[in-house]
């Protein structure tokens, strides 16, 4: 496995540690509780002051990855493209009550959290105005025109609650460092060309474009996307900038709150994973 590295002072530098107790969170309308997709993770302090997170096997390395474990590459691509294309579909209204269940505050099952304000917002006020929270794509519906159809169009794992006028400054934009601050974003920030999601999403984000890049290749009618180095891709099936989601990936490793996300996601509604979050290294092994 490879070793991923987080920043000082990172909020999910012990995210993996405490995984297994946060996934026993109540979630509305589930028959079970989840389970943890992970088995075990270390984080140690180095002597320079950061701390590093090995990941180790994900629980479904023996069945849902199977075909996966041991490949990298365009082979590991092209596996876990086989493995998690078999998923079951929502409607574009259905996502409303997903994401209430996918994205509920772990401390008030009323709200949710919203991407990428982190703000804890209650259910109820989902909608378009201001002050309301509404479905956010991650990948951008424009790149690739694939709209709200079902699909990619409704695929939670890369849809999230957002406020509504956050949302708006984001627009289609891609994903990249740097520009001026947000209102109400929580820390992200953002210039004519792109978009920089608060520290805490930062590797969220990027494992949600990927999961994008991997479950649609242009064989279901769909568009082909993949992640390149670029910003203002518009319409193209592209999404920016790849070197910077790497970075995010490393830096952002996967926490409680994400990783329940992706358990949820499986167990209760579309049956597959975000590959990403349950490998992290796998990022790196493709790209």
């Amino acid at each position: 496995m490879l070793a991923i590295r987080m920043r000082t002072g990172r909020r999910k530098a012990l995210a993996f540690a405490t995984a297994a107790a946060l996934t026993a969170l109540a979630v509305p309308a589930l028959t079970a509780t989840p389970a943890t997709a992970t088995d075990t993770a270390t984080a140690t302090a180095t002597s320079t002051g950061a701390t590093t997170a090995t990941a180790t096997n994900s629980a479904y390395d023996s069945t849902y990855y199977k075909n996966a474990v041991g490949k990298t590459g365009t082979s590991l691509k092209s596996s876990l493209h086989t493995i998690i294309s078999s998923q079951t579909k929502l409607s574009y209204s259905a996502v409303w009550d997903a994401l209430k269940a996918t994205d509920q505050d772990p401390n008030n099952s009323g709200n949710v959290i919203l991407l990428y304000s982190g703000v804890s917002r209650s259910k109820s006020l989902n909608g378009g105005n201001t002050g309301n929270w509404n479905r956010e794509h991650v990948w951008a519906k424009s790149h690739g025109d694939f709209g709200t159809a079902t699909g990619p169009g409704t695929d939670i794992h890369h849809l999230r609650p957002t406020d509504v006028q956050v949302n708006s400054v984001r627009g289609n934009k891609d994903f990249d460092n740097g520009g001026s601050a947000v209102a109400n974003g929580g820390g992200s920030l953002t210039d004519s060309d792109s978009f920089e999601p608060r520290n805490a999403v930062k590797g969220d984000v990027a494992r949600m474009i990927l999961y994008m890049a991997v479950r649609y290749e242009g064989g279901d009618g769909w568009a082909d996307l993949e992640p390149n180095n670029s910003v203002n891709n518009g319409s193209k099936p592209f999404m920016g900038r790849l070197s910077v989601l790497k970075q995010w990936n490393e830096q952002d490793p996967p926490d409680a709150f994400e990783q329940r996300r992706n358990q949820v996601i499986h167990d209760s509604y579309q049956h597959n994973r975000n590959p990403f979050i349950d490998h992290p290294e796998w990022v790196e092994a493709i790209w």
